[in-house]
């Protein structure tokens, strides 16, 4: 027999992995509404620490890769493209930190660069009508703008 596990602040259980799917002790959590809810209270602090807050209580969590996920993007009348996040938060896609994983899945940094976000499916396509190659440089276009980004053009050959 197992001793009881106190949970914490600093040790509450909860992991978000890879793929941004929720755990608690090791069991996936697959009910929509607390996902929902847990991913609208993410936060990230000022030293990089993700915290969970629901209602008034708040404890650290354990984030494998990315503790945000790019739901969708938006293109604004002023040529800029804007990213949906799973916090149901928007802010303006930073190109200059738009980054590519070995599984080929594209991220970029959010909350004033504290965070990563990884791209779901459907956002990566979205953006991905936007990058055009140019010799050695994948660029971003959107409208008139055209902007060169730090992706590696060997993904995109």
């Amino acid at each position: 027999m197992q001793p009881k596990r106190w949970h914490t602040r600093e040790d509450s259980g909860l992991r978000l992995d890879r793929e941004l799917r929720w755990w608690h002790d090791g069991e996936l959590i697959d009910h929509p509404n607390i996902i929902e809810a847990f991913n609208r209270g993410v936060r990230v602090g000022d030293d990089g620490r993700v915290t969970l807050h629901f209602g008034g209580d708040w404890c650290f969590i354990e984030v494998e890769d990315a503790p945000f996920r790019v739901v969708a993007v938006d293109v604004s009348e002023g040529d800029r493209l804007s990213v949906r996040l799973s916090d149901r938060t928007a802010e303006w896609l930073d190109v200059n930190s738009l980054g590519l994983d070995d599984d080929g899945v594209l991220s970029v940094r959010v909350k004033a660069g504290r965070a990563k976000a990884r791209f779901g499916r459907d956002a990566q396509f979205q953006v991905a009508q936007h990058l055009e190659l140019d010799g050695d440089t994948v660029q971003l276009r959107v409208g008139a703008r055209l902007e060169p980004t730090p992706l590696p053009a060997r993904a995109f050959g």
